[in-house]
């Protein structure tokens, strides 16, 4: 024991770094893991309560599947929307995808535009 207090003595000062080095390298590898998890949410934080309802809806109409959807507004005005769906190869259900869009949102059917989801 007598041994181990005396190391501590004669080394304190290196002890002292590695304890630290370590705390640091702890420290950055927790705040890099919070980082990545909170960017791995990003996508639906960024989506508005409309985006996220309109996918909701979407999802729901048969033949449509999996959907994401992103409205692009100029102002406040919707300039243009784009769904990507896993059902979107079938013609019916890009007719279908159109008149829900454009009714949800009240916009014209030009500014919509569909596009079939790789699977």
């Amino acid at each position: 024991m007598r041994r181990v207090t005396e190391y501590v003595k004669a080394n304190k000062k290196i002890i002292i770094t590695v304890v630290l080095i370590i705390v640091l390298v702890c420290v950055v590898y927790f705040i890099n893991k919070s980082t990545q998890s909170s960017s791995a949410d990003v996508s639906t934080q960024d989506k508005s309560a409309e985006e996220l309802k309109l996918c909701k809806i979407l999802s729901n109409i048969d033949g449509v599947g999996a959907a994401d959807v992103m409205i692009s507004k100029t102002g406040e005005e919707i300039s243009g929307v784009i769904v990507v769906c896993e059902g979107a190869k079938s013609i019916m259900v890009r007719s279908d995808i159109l008149n829900a869009v454009s009714t949800a949102l009240g916009v014209d059917k030009k500014i919509i535009a569909v596009y079939s989801m790789t699977v």
